[in-house]
């Protein structure tokens, strides 16, 4: 059996500090244009233009060879039962357990996806192995 098949790359779960929706999309859009400084989710506006994801970060997600999932802060209640967490956030999460791999001050310290893409393999590298051990 291969190493990929015992021990299966866990899945990074990037959330939003934005509600999903079409008029939450056409606002953000709108925000980001006209007052981009004072758009309240950094994730979103380093890895998103107005047209949608930048090519960048689609290559750098797809390099990662490993399942993801893009939440918005509403969806993050739902589909977890979590709220009252400090957006924008990026959880790996293994089997059941889910834990925080980058929090909202150190996503907010990232001015590039550059930043942003060597923040998270950093800490990739830092946690590789937490799941095993706990």
């Amino acid at each position: 059996m291969e190493q990929s098949e015992r021990h299966p790359k866990s899945t990074l779960i990037f959330v939003y500090n934005a509600d999903s929706g079409v008029f939450n999309a056409l606002t953000d859009v709108a925000h980001k244009v006209f007052s981009p400084q004072t758009y309240p989710c950094n994730l979103c506006a380093i890895t998103h233009s107005t047209l949608g994801m930048r090519k960048e970060w689609k290559l750098f997600l797809d390099s990662l060879d490993r399942p993801l999932e893009f939440l918005h802060a509403d969806e993050l209640k739902i589909r977890y039962g979590m709220a009252d967490i400090i957006l924008p956030i990026i959880f790996e999460k293994e089997g059941e357990k889910m834990e925080m791999l980058v929090n909202a001050e150190l996503i907010n310290t990232c001015r590039t996806i550059n930043d942003l893409k060597q923040l998270i393999i950093s800490r990739l590298h830092l946690t590789k192995g937490s799941f095993e051990q706990g």
